[in-house]
């Protein structure tokens, strides 16, 4: 995380700063911006600041990133060109681990047997979705929703389904997550299995921790999303965390 101004207003700062850029000319069209750490030790900026900049301008169609190569001009900003600025995944994943790691400890407490099958039934949907190819996230979302609606809170119910919403308005938020389907970054079933444990424990500490190591992993796939190199030890975090959360529960 940055310091000093607000992650937002840094990134969008960034994604103005190279808009100016490329209607100035210093990048032709066909030409590949510089690379994501370049530009962060240039601006001042973390890296996950440098990769919403981008997305900002993929989503105006100005760039176009190729995976494992970098960002490359697409086409030239005109007079009326200027980035969306919606929500991004790294902003909807950061709010997502602040109220979904309360909700969870909250489910804790609150949550019938009724609601632990449940939740039993979805990790084993989440398994059978990872495994198909065309596989979607239809689970995983219910999952979430599952737990929300087990703190029998409608205002944290609608507050956490208003975030997976915005997964798919926010073109933004929904250009990474693509990437990271197509980078076959998919849920991981120990994080969740971890989740219902903890609430089976009726732990909210537990549930709340849990919860927030499962989206800080997603944090980190979405960092790795689009980088061939880092994928490969995004894959092989993965497997240390599946690993640690197998001796756990052995």
């Amino acid at each position: 995380m940055t310091t000093g101004k607000s992650h937002d207003r840094l990134y969008q700062d960034l994604a103005r700063s190279l808009l100016d850029e490329l209607a100035s000319g210093r990048y032709p069209v066909g030409s590949r911006l510089p690379a994501e750490r370049d530009l962060a030790l240039r601006y001042e900026v973390s890296r996950p600041t440098v990769r919403e900049a981008i997305i900002a301008l993929e989503v105006q169609g100005l760039v176009e990133v190729r995976v494992g190569s970098g960002a490359y001009v697409k086409r030239l900003p005109g007079e009326n060109d200027r980035p969306g600025f919606n929500v991004t995944a790294f902003e909807l994943t950061e709010a997502r681990l602040l109220f979904e790691g309360e909700a969870a400890a909250l489910a804790a407490t609150q949550m019938t047997d009724e609601d632990l099958a449940e939740i039993e039934v979805l990790v084993q949907q989440i398994a059978e979705e990872n495994r198909s190819p065309n596989g979607t996230e239809t689970a995983d979302r219910a999952f979430h929703l599952a737990i929300a609606k087990a703190t029998r809170n409608v205002a944290v119910y609608n507050t956490v389904a208003q975030l997976w919403d915005l997964r798919g308005t926010s073109p933004e938020a929904a250009l990474l997550h693509e990437k990271a389907r197509h980078a076959n970054i998919k849920p991981v079933v120990e994080e969740h299995t971890a989740i219902l444990e903890a609430l089976r424990a009726r732990d909210p500490n537990a549930a709340r921790t849990a919860m927030r190591t499962h989206l800080s992993a997603v944090l980190d796939g979405l960092l790795f999303a689009t980088e061939e190199r880092l994928l490969a030890e995004a894959r092989r975090a993965t497997q240390a965390k599946r690993d640690r959360y197998a001796k756990a529960m052995a």
